[in-house]
């Protein structure tokens, strides 16, 4: 009998491009479904990220005084517990500075 369970994996990125990333990985290459992918700011403070990337930066190379980089971001995802080791794998390959299962 197959194991269907689902399991949520939690990973915090230091920029919204890497969680941006992370997202269309998630949907694109394992077929995860967009309604069971959550993103929110890993604190209490709203955040782009705690480092410059993408849009954040401005057209010197320095971070945009408008961008609020208060705290790293959270993208959460419900999958199939057979899923878990390749999700895992997947945030760890987009830049995931920690990584949880429960």
């Amino acid at each position: 009998m197959a194991d269907d369970s689902t399991t949520t994996i939690t990973a915090v990125f230091e920029t919204r491009e890497a969680a941006d990333l992370a997202v269309e990985h998630l949907v694109q290459q394992h077929g995860i479904a967009r309604s069971d992918i959550f993103v929110q700011s890993a604190s209490a403070k709203n955040t782009s990220g705690s480092a410059p990337s993408g849009g954040d930066v401005s057209h010197d190379g320095s971070a945009r005084s408008d961008a609020p980089l208060d705290g790293e971001i959270e993208v959460s995802a419900d999958v199939n517990s057979s899923m878990i080791r390749a999700v895992q794998r997947t945030f760890g390959d987009v830049g995931a500075v920690r990584i949880s299962t429960g």
